[in-house]
């Protein structure tokens, strides 16, 4: 029987990646089959996870997902002992206003599963007061099951003790005390997806995380608290329509931000996609139907971008038959220019005008619930998109024909429309799920 739990914190920045990957590697180490999933539109955590448990993690996201595709994605821990799913921001952190299943909290993901939540609670620089903060999350929503805590950057024994105590008195379990030392800290993760390359390196990480999680959590205590599961038989497939056949898709450190759950769903429906490398001065394959470039870091290899001719050269000749779409990152490869942070322009593709500039950092984040206006590939005029925009670049000029109208998860209008010109599309969000 497989088993799920939940971990999650009061707040972002307490240590629910870090206690996730170590108590996945943790158990697997002891020969359990652990499935990780990520809870909101995150695109560099379910990477770690794929390193920690050897089995591909996707994201599930109740604004965009309808919760029959929230079972089918989860459905596939069915064969794991059992699903972990790591969630964002603090536990009942959502939007104003309900999306699809929910407000995208990982409250939502707990009530519609059933997995009971682990806390990660941080004392610092309070005691009592955490069990009082423990309390009002168990007590918020009445759906939301508390399976225990753990506490993290524990000061000292005495600490430890009067938050237990404290614990105790209000009847939460205290599954771990990991007491504060040197931060297990992570590669820097600023480059998206796990490159082949740190692979040795982060294995290593993990593997110390594990080991002093192991010494301070009672991993037995945990995985009892985690509730049998069993997934949906009737969950079926996403139902996520490909942009192509033959898809040719950017792939490497400058285009690395793409769900997995859509790459998953489109070679599901029957789609190839082949891969190339921009930076290695690659253009997409001629012979494809369509060339998808996401997202990414682009803005940190913008000369090298700018001085591949051979990439450019193929991606305008592509663009000239077929379409190209660019998320984020790639929507701004696709247009005229980009100016880094250090205020160096780099002329870009030029097949859209858009020109974006990171010289003054202007943070953009939160859903995105796009109507198109003129068709992208895979979507004609008036299909609804949901999806997540997160970038820091400022819009110097958007001149193209309007993409779409984009709504944010309020329902107000946002400048960020994309673009299109010809064959040529670009969004600042990224996708996640189609809005039937």
């Amino acid at each position: 029987m497989t088993a799920g739990l939940v971990i999650s914190a009061p707040a972002s920045g307490v240590g629910k990646t870090t206690l996730t990957l170590a108590l996945a590697r943790a158990w697997r180490n002891r020969g359990l089959k652990v499935q990780c999933l990520k809870s909101g539109p995150d695109y560099i955590d379910p990477a770690f996870h794929a390193v920690a448990t050897g089995r591909a993690s996707v994201n599930i996201d109740s604004w965009a997902m309808s919760g029959e595709a929230i079972a089918h994605l989860a459905s596939r821990g069915a064969e794991a002992d059992l699903v972990l799913a790591e969630g964002s921001m603090g536990l009942f952190d959502g939007v104003a206003t309900r999306g699809v299943s929910g407000t995208g909290a990982t409250a939502d993901i707990a009530e519609m599963m059933g997995w009971p939540v682990l806390l990660v609670i941080d004392p610092s620089g309070q005691a009592q007061t955490a069990a009082a903060v423990a309390a009002g999350l168990r007590d918020f929503r009445a759906g939301v099951r508390l399976a225990g805590v753990v506490l993290n950057r524990v000061a000292s024994p005495r600490h430890e003790a009067l938050v237990r105590s404290a614990m105790a008195d209000a009847g939460i379990a205290v599954l771990g005390a990991l007491p504060r030392r040197a931060e297990i800290a992570l590669p820097k993760r600023h480059l998206g997806l796990v490159q082949a390359e740190e692979q040795v390196q982060i294995d290593g990480l993990i593997d110390e995380a594990a080991r002093f999680v192991a010494e301070h959590v009672d991993l037995d205590a945990v995985l009892r608290s985690a509730r049998d599961w069993s997934p949906q038989s009737a969950a079926r497939s996403l139902d996520i329509t490909p942009p192509g056949q033959r898809i040719a898709l950017a792939r490497d450190a400058a285009f690395s931000f793409v769900y997995p759950h859509m790459l998953e769903a489109w070679r599901a429906a029957g789609a190839e996609i082949v891969t190339f490398s921009p930076l290695a001065d690659e253009g997409p394959e001629a012979n494809a139907d369509v060339c998808w470039l996401p997202g990414g870091y682009p803005e940190l290899h913008a000369a090298r971008l700018a001085s591949n001719t051979r990439f450019l050269g193929q991606l305008r000749a592509f663009a000239e038959m077929k379409p190209v779409h660019g998320e984020c990152g790639g929507y701004m490869v696709l247009g005229a220019a980009l100016t880094d942070a250090d205020g160096v322009r780099h002329a870009m593709a030029g097949l859209l005008g858009l020109e974006t500039s990171y010289a003054k950092r202007r943070m953009h984040l939160g859903y995105r619930l796009a109507e198109l206006a003129t068709a992208m590939p895979g979507h004609g005029p008036g299909a609804r998109l949901r999806g997540h925009e997160f970038h820091y670049s400022t819009i110097v000029a958007q001149p193209d024909t309007p993409l779409a109208v984009v709504r944010d998860a309020t329902g107000a209008i946002v400048a960020e429309t994309g673009s299109r010109r010809g064959n040529a599309t670009g969004t600042f969000f990224h996708l996640i799920a189609e809005d039937r």
